[in-house]
């Protein structure tokens, strides 16, 4: 009975490391599956840093004076990323989750529409000289390119595009 015990305990800590190591695997799958694609998962953009996100009740920490519009609409989380087309643009990637998908509509539809061209992306969407806006379910994404060339509305367009295929209905 005694050797049972010594036995035991090494077995325990086996399956829990066994289960921990599991559970560790399951939520690296869950991060990657996010709305963010990989390098080179749209072509010729990379992604080249690390996705930060922020919860409602820290989201001033990135939208320092506007957060406050966002809380109202129901923000639950921001999430944003660098991205980088062929060494030549660079676009920083907002992706915020609302509690619905009213609240990601009326945010949406209350962002100025002048100089802006409409184009078929999610549930609605605007092009600007240097920037996407558009809103899917309960998602409202922004895409700013910090650079202005004749190639800037289209590549970012086409990011729009694949961040619209990874975000859930």
């Amino acid at each position: 009975m005694h050797l049972c015990r010594v036995f035991r305990i090494p077995l325990v800590l086996a399956c829990v490391l066994t289960l921990a190591a599991a559970a560790g695997c399951d939520q690296k799958t869950a991060m990657n599956s996010g709305p963010f694609p990989a390098s080179n998962e749209v072509s010729g953009w990379a992604k080249t840093g690390e996705t930060r996100t922020f919860d409602a009740a820290n989201l001033w920490r990135y939208i320092d004076g506007d957060a406050e519009k966002y809380l109202k609409a129901g923000v639950q989380s921001a999430s944003t990323a660098d991205y980088k087309y062929q060494d030549k643009v660079e676009a920083v990637v907002d992706v915020y989750t609302l509690t619905g998908v009213d609240g990601a509509s009326r945010f949406f539809d209350s962002e100025p529409a002048r100089n802006a061209k409409p184009v078929s992306l999610g549930d609605g969407a605007r092009l600007y000289g240097q920037s996407l806006i558009f809103h899917k379910g309960r998602y409202l994404v922004r895409i700013v390119a910090y650079d202005e060339s004749p190639e800037v509305q289209q590549r970012i367009l086409e990011l729009g595009h694949g961040l619209a295929e990874r975000l859930e209905k």
